[in-house]
């Protein structure tokens, strides 16, 4: 009477024993990105090392989650080398406990400045340590650190 129920219960574990697994061994081997993967964010530079930001404010204005603010200054003679424009970025805060991770800051920058990487958002207990300023956000100089800078551009980060 049990017996046909107990029998196909058996068939499908037995079944499930040779399948492929789903899950993978983290520390060994990553599960691929996709492609419209939003991590997080990044300050650009131009290929002489310059800082992209003009300090326009439309990545602040665009975002939804109000988690950007920026200070703005003039470009003082003799640091042409460090900034594009002749306005730059003084202040560049991003509140990582706001963000949302939309990706409109990244679409309303009109010269390229802003990102959003490929790289997981770190744990933390700190809530302060979630606030990233300008330092933390900067990718490396291509001229001086190039390893670092391909890292830190990732895959999809178009020219």
């Amino acid at each position: 009477m049990y017996l046909p129920a107990i029998a196909k219960g058996m068939s499908i574990t037995l079944g499930h024993i040779f399948k492929k697994k789903p899950t993978i061994n983290y520390p060994e081997k990553t599960r691929p990105f996709s492609p419209v993967f939003r991590g997080l964010h990044v300050l650009n530079r131009d290929e002489e090392g310059r800082e992209r930001c003009t300090a326009c404010g439309l990545c602040a204005v665009a975002c939804p989650a109000e988690a950007i603010t920026m200070e703005a200054a003039e470009r003082l003679p003799g640091e042409e080398k460090l900034y594009r424009e002749e306005k730059y970025a003084v202040k560049y805060e991003i509140n990582m406990l706001r963000c949302i991770f939309c990706g409109l800051c990244e679409e309303a920058c009109p010269k390229d400045a802003i990102y959003l990487s490929e790289t997981f958002t770190p744990a933390n207990y700190n809530r302060q340590s979630f606030i990233y300023g300008k330092k933390d956000l900067l990718i490396p100089d291509p001229r001086l650190q190039p390893e670092e800078y391909a890292k830190a551009k990732g895959l999809r980060v178009k020219e």
